[in-house]
C-alpha cells in the first residue's frame, strides 16, 4: 500500500528537443538519467493498493484482462521471472502493449479514486524489457503436434496472437501477409519512435523458432486463391485489419498534397527501413514517399494517429504544424458525467503535441 507514502512518478519520455532529431524510441534507454532505477520501479510497484476488486484488469480497464496486481506485487518482491510468466498468461506481446497501449487500466485503477493511479504501463514495459535482457523469454516449442493445419491471414497484432495461441495448442500454423514484412500495423502503421521495428522482428523471430511459418507478399484473392487455402488447411483464420480510411468528401479534397494518415506513415516507415538497411537515397522510389520537409502541415484529427502524423512531420523538419480537432477542449479533471472507472476524458498533451 505504498500509495499512502509514495507519489506517482511515471517514467518520462526522452526530452522533446532531443528526440525530434532522430527516429529512436520515445522511452529512455539504460544509462539515460530519465530511466527509472530498479529502486524506483520497486517504489512505483509498491503503490499498488492490494484492492479487493481490481478494476484495472476488468472490462473497465485492461482489454486482455492482464493480472496487474499480481505482477505489480512480483516486481515489488523483485521476482522478475515470475512477473513475466504472469504477464504472458494473458498477454502474448507485452513489449508491444507496454509501448503503445493508451493504458485504460490506469484510468480504472482504484488508487485513482483517492490519489493518482499506479504507473501500470511503465511496470509492464519494465517487466518485459528485463525479461528479454536477462534471457527469460525463450522459444516454447510444443512437445506434441495435433496433425491439424491452420492458415492465418494477416500478421498484425490479431494475426500474430492467433498464430501464437494455435501453435502452442500443437497445430501447424502458417501466417500469410500481404505486405513485404511481417507485423501489419505493428510494422508499418505505428511509427518507429513509438515502436522500434527491431522489437517487432525480435518477437516474430521467436514465433518462427517456435514453429510458425510466415509467407509475405501474399495478397489473398490476388496472387493466392482463397480456395487453395481452404483445400490445403484444416482451418482458416481471417485476422485482417481495415485498410479503407475514413475520407472527407469536401471541396479541395482532390488537390495535391492531401493524404491519408496511414499512407503518409506507411511510406515514411518504408523509407526508414530502407535507410537502416543501407540502401542509397538514389535507390528510393521518390514517387512513393511523402515528405513534410519545409512545409506548413495541417493534421486533421487529434487522436493517436494524428499525433503520429505530427511527430513524423516534426522529424521531417516541417516549417509548421496545425492540428484540427473536432471535439471541444476537454476539462482538466473528470467531469460529472465521466466518473471513475471510465476512461478519463481529460485534457492531455501527447508526445507529438509536446514536440
Amino acid at each position: 500500500r505504498g500509495f499512502i507514502n509514495y507519489e506517482r512518478n511515471p517514467e518520462p519520455y526522452r526530452k522533446p528537443l532531443e528526440r525530434i532529431l532522430d527516429w529512436e524510441e520515445l522511452n529512455p534507454v539504460q544509462g539515460d538519467d530519465l530511466k527509472h532505477s530498479a529502486v524506483e520501479q520497486k517504489v512505483q510497484a509498491a503503490r499498488c493498493m492490494d484492492c479487493g476488486t481490481p478494476f484495472c484488469q476488468t472490462e473497465t480497464g485492461c482489454p486482455v484482462n492482464n493480472l496487474i496486481p499480481e505482477w505489480n506485487n512480483l516486481v515489488f518482491e523483485e521476482q522478475w521471472k515470475d512477473a513475466i510468466d504472469r504477464l504472458h498468461k494473458t498477454n502474448n506481446f507485452p513489449e508491444f502493449t507496454g509501448r503503445v497501449c493508451p493504458a485504460p487500466c490506469e484510468g480504472a485503477c482504484v488508487a485513482g479514486l483517492v490519489d493518482n493511479p499506479v504507473t501500470i504501463k511503465n511496470i509492464e514495459y519494465a517487466i518485459v524489457d528485463k525479461a528479454w535482457e536477462e534471457g527469460l523469454i525463450v522459444p516454447r516449442i510444443p512437445t506434441e503436434r495435433t496433425g491439424m493445419t491452420v492458415a492465418v491471414v494477416g500478421s498484425g497484432p490479431a494475426g500474430l496472437a492467433t498464430a501464437d495461441e494455435l501453435n502452442q495448442m500443437g497445430h501447424k500454423v502458417t501466417v500469410y501477409e500481404r505486405a513485404d514484412r511481417i507485423g501489419g500495423l505493428l510494422m508499418y502503421g505505428i511509427p518507429n519512435m513509438k515502436l522500434e521495428k527491431e522489437t517487432v522482428d525480435r518477437r516474430v523471430n521467436l514465433l518462427r523458432q517456435e514453429g510458425i511459418e510466415f509467407v509475405v507478399n501474399a495478397d489473398i484473392g490476388q496472387n493466392i486463391d482463397i480456395n487453395e487455402l481452404k483445400s490445403n488447411y484444416d482451418a482458416l483464420a481471417l485476422c485482417v485489419g481495415s485498410t479503407k480510411p475514413r475520407d472527407l468528401p469536401i471541396p479541395g479534397r482532390e488537390l495535391k498534397g492531401v493524404h491519408f494518415a496511414m499512407e503518409f506513415l506507411t511510406k515514411n516507415q518504408k523509407r526508414l527501413l530502407m535507410t537502416k538497411e543501407g540502401k542509397l537515397e538514389s535507390q528510393w522510389e521518390k514517387e512513393n514517399f511523402i515528405t513534410a520537409a519545409g512545409k506548413d502541415v495541417i493534421v486533421i484529427g487529434g487522436g493517436d494517429t494524428g499525433t503520429d502524423c505530427i511527430g513524423t512531420s516534426m522529424r521531417h523538419r516541417c516549417r509548421s504544424v496545425v492540428n484540427f480537432e473536432l471535439m471541444p477542449k476537454p476539462p482538466a479533471e473528470r467531469a460529472g458525467d465521466n466518473p471513475w472507472p471510465q476512461w478519463p476524458r481529460v485534457y492531455g498533451v501527447d508526445y507529438g503535441h509536446a514536440e
